[in-house]
């Protein structure tokens, strides 16, 4: 898209950082990224500092450099103890507030997210509202999309991502807000109309260590720096915690509690998912018939009908959109080539996420539950046996197989989802992953369910730093077509 951005004198941003009349025309943290005359701000990394790529951001056109730490340069440098924390402000600025012109609903959670912003930006599209969304499976300008690396981009990237969006005249934004992107700063300079909590069960302590630390990061999220008001499922404790905590006006959800100010008058399931009535203290009231299995698609109903009702949306126009939701890539997919057993495709990856999932296939299943799952190397590896131990439990016939193994041993891996348990006649151990799901179609008879878990719509397996292409949707149509 044109970039219609006006240059601004860095000085006027703050006068104490920028102490030289710079012109510049944008922003980025990323060398590679750098076009003529923008700003290169270089961040500590992991393994690097952005200072190592100086050079490349120089010979891109970089106009000023801003860091933690004294370079001698060609182009003006300056120096902030924490240049992190002022990327997405200075973005902000430069991009000229692209947030404040657009409606925008935040979602935040352990899982739903992905689901419930989808939601989201279907509902604006049934009602011809040009949107945008930010999130696991890309970002989408309209009805174009740009794959992502991260669930919520970098605070240089999301604000451009805002501007490009005010350029293409849309009027509303949905983003997953990730607790990794709020710790790291990446929301600063961001604003939304409603902020929305899902959910929190374990997952990325490998980051935040402990689970205090996680749900303190998400509670960020629900604050005055961020957003106008908030909604809040209370169907967990941590989302009563919260709920008590925050000091922006918020309001509860809850797919069993009636007193909740969102709520379900009516909820009754059929063959094709479920027949609902949502109503509100405030007196809204929306129903339809609804296509997504799963009592977590209930949740995520609620939320994106609530959310989307204090964005501005009528009851009618949220009630003739239910019918014309569609699942989400990855999410609960059916594979269906016509054989005698469901079969499935989930991005499941975490202990609450592999239970729910088999509980909800469990619904609407006749015969056995027949499950494939793997844990990703390099991450939280505290779940690893919860995740196992909810396989198990859940499951007819448990797969413990390989996910995306990273620069860890599959061996190990599957040693730490398995300990201390019983496998007996019922658990087995495929390290092969599209052997796993081979197994799994040549056990399924008339009424059972195949269920792959953990990749979703992932289209590769990183093993030791190479990501092969592997797509658990394509493998398991492949063993269907050797059964049928």
């Amino acid at each position: 898209m044109a970039n219609n951005l006006s240059p601004k004198v860095l000085s006027k941003f703050d006068s104490k950082i920028f102490n030289k009349d710079v012109e510049v025309s944008g922003v980025s943290i990323n060398a590679n990224n750098i076009e003529k005359g923008q700003l290169f701000i270089a961040l500590t990394g992991a393994k690097n500092h952005g200072l190592d790529f100086l050079d490349t951001a120089i010979k891109n056109g970089a106009a000023a450099v801003l860091s933690d730490r004294e370079v001698k340069s060609s182009i003006p440098s300056f120096i902030h103890p924490k240049p992190r924390e002022l990327v997405g402000e200075i973005a902000s600025w430069l991009y000229e507030y692209p947030f404040n012109s657009l409606t925008v609903i935040g979602i935040t959670g352990t899982n739903g997210k992905t689901t419930s912003a989808s939601l989201v930006k279907q509902i604006w599209e049934i009602n011809e509202i040009e949107s945008g969304l930010v999130g696991t499976l890309g970002v989408l300008i309209g009805k174009d999309l740009l794959k992502g690396a991260r669930t919520t981009p970098e605070a240089d990237e999301l604000q451009k991502i805002a501007f490009d969006l005010k350029n293409h005249e849309a009027k509303h934004l949905v983003m997953e807000v990730s607790s990794h992107a709020i710790d790291q700063f990446r929301i600063k300079g961001c604003k939304y109309k409603v902020v929305a909590f899902t959910n929190l069960s374990q997952d990325h302590l490998d980051y935040h260590k402990t689970m205090e630390n996680y749900f303190e990061a998400k509670a960020k999220l629900f604050t005055k720096e961020y957003a106008e008001m908030a909604i809040i499922n209370i169907d967990t404790e941590y989302g009563k915690r919260l709920l008590d905590k925050v000091e922006i006006p918020a309001l509860s959800l809850s797919r069993t509690d009636k007193t909740a100010d969102w709520f379900y008058e009516g909820i009754i399931q059929n063959s094709e998912g479920y027949e609902v009535i949502i109503k509100s203290q405030a007196g809204n009231s929306i129903s339809g018939e609804f296509k997504l299995k799963g009592d977590f698609n209930l949740d995520n109903l609620l939320l994106a009908i609530a959310a989307s009702s204090l964005a501005g949306l009528s009851d009618s126009q949220l009630s003739k959109t239910i019918n014309k939701l569609a699942s989400v890539s990855g999410r609960l997919e059916q594979i269906d080539l016509g054989q005698k057993f469901t079969a499935l495709v989930d991005y499941a990856h975490t202990p609450d996420a592999v239970d729910r999932v088999l509980t909800a296939a469990r619904s609407f299943t006749t015969g056995k539950i027949i499950a494939v799952l793997g844990c990703g190397g390099e991450r939280d590896a505290g779940k690893r046996p919860l995740m196992g131990a909810a396989l198990l439990t859940g499951s007819d016939v448990s797969i413990f197989t390989s996910d995306n193994p990273r620069g860890e041993k599959v061996d190990q891996i599957l040693a730490e989802m398995t300990v201390g348990l019983v496998l007996a006649d019922k658990g087995f151990i495929i390290k092969d992953r599209k052997e796993a799901i081979k197994f799994a179609c040549d056990q399924a008879k008339l009424g059972d369910c195949v269920l792959v878990l953990g990749k979703g719509h992932e289209v590769g397996q990183e093993v030791n730093g190479i990501v092969i292409p592997f797509d658990d949707r394509v493998e398991l149509a492949n063993a269907i077509k050797q059964v049928i």
